[in-house]
Formats: structure tokens, sequence, C-alpha cells
């Protein structure tokens, strides 16, 4: 059994977004709370749709819903630390799209923290799930990570 290395690498990520902490995102224990982080890579990934395919938050009848996020921790963060959080695609589904986030300390190589996001395309109006529309799909395209797969399997 093969277990995939943590996705903790700049390498690991296709896009990268600058991110100003703030006073308020750090909490008691005087580092960002963990619950920041989602936002985080709700704010990364929605910047990428409307910059590469042109989202319309408020007004578009299609809309991408959050339906499943995890994020691990490695180290803290803390106001007023400027972050990278770095954004790729693990997979393309019909209507769903999950994506792989690493949040960085400005110019470091290995993430402070790293997660997943899946969005599922809706119909606003209806509430059911649709096909991912074609600008969506191909901004979405360029962010899969490529990736060589050895086929290590034999016939007896």
């Amino acid at each position: 059994m093969m277990i995939d290395k943590p996705p903790i690498n700049r390498k690991d990520y296709k896009h990268f977004y600058e991110i100003t902490t703030r006073w308020m995102d750090n909490d008691v224990y005087g580092h960002v709370n963990n619950v920041t982080y989602y936002s985080y890579f709700d704010t990364v990934i929605n910047q990428y749709l409307i910059e590469f395919a042109q989202l319309e938050i408020r007004e578009a009848p299609i809309a991408a819903y959050v339906v499943r996020s995890n994020c691990n921790y490695l180290s803290g963060i803390a106001y007023p630390d400027k972050i990278e959080a770095g954004i790729c695609v693990l997979k393309l589904g019909n209507s769903s799209v999950t994506y792989r986030i690493g949040i960085f300390k400005k110019g470091s190589q290995q993430a402070c923290a790293y997660g997943s996001f899946v969005h599922v395309f809706v119909n606003r109006a209806e509430g059911t799930s649709v096909k991912i529309p074609d600008k969506y799909r191909q901004a979405l395209g360029a962010l899969i990570m490529s990736t060589q797969i050895k086929n290590t399997s034999r016939k007896l």
C-alpha cells in the first residue's frame, strides 16, 4: 500500500494568492484561529473563479456550494504575518470539484496548513446539482496537477 505524501511544499500547488492576516484573525492563544483558515480557503477559491471564470457571486443562476472541507495544521501563523495560499484541483467531476489549498508564510517553501474543499455546482432556483459550466470547467482544468502514475501491477 502506498501512502501519499502530505502536500506541504510549494510545488504541490498551481496558483497562489497573497493574504494579509488581520488583528481579528488571532485568538486568545495569540495565533490565527483554526476557523479562519476555512475563510482563507473560501476566499482564494472564489477569487480564482472570479478572475478566471468570471464568477458572478450574487446574480449567476448557477452557484458553487461547499459540501465538504478539511484542514490539517502544521505550524502557527499570527497577525501581522503575510501569508500566501496555494490552490490546485485534485478532482474535476461532472458537477463537483475538489480543491487542495495550502497556507504558507510569505516566501516559505513549507505549508503551515493544508486541506481540501469540495464545491458542488447548483442551480440556485431549483437547488439541484448541475453539470459544471464550460467557463468554470476550463478555468478549473488549468489548476489540475499533472502527476505521473506508474502502473506497478502485473498479470499473473
